[in-house]
């Protein structure tokens, strides 16, 4: 299951974080978004221990959702080290998102 993160939480979750770490920026009312949803909670159980993967909903925290220039959801970004090390815009296959965090493990 992914962790909720938002404006007040988020250094300390995502940046801070020893492991690679997946945001998904999305909101409640975004279609694209809930067609996501599923592929993160079975990312999240593939990658356990390796990789952590939190939803930010950018309506409850616009200060993280301006901070990384988020303009479109789904977003979701992929954080190594406390940075931003790939981006990933709209929704699509699970596939995708697995290749670009077996970039990050390697």
């Amino acid at each position: 299951m992914a962790l909720e993160v938002n404006d007040i939480n988020f250094d300390e979750i995502v940046l801070n974080s020893e492991i690679p770490v997946l945001v998904d920026f999305w909101a409640e009312w975004c279609g694209p978004c809930r067609m996501i949803a599923p592929i993160m909670d079975e990312i999240s159980k593939d990658f356990t221990g390796r990789v952590t993967v939190t939803k930010c909903d950018v309506d409850n925290s616009p200060g993280v959702a301006s901070k990384f220039g988020i303009r479109n959801i789904p977003t979701v970004l992929f954080f190594k080290n406390g940075k931003v090390a790939d981006k990933q815009v709209g929704a699509v296959p699970k596939s995708n998102f697995v290749n670009k965090i077996n970039n990050l493990l390697q």
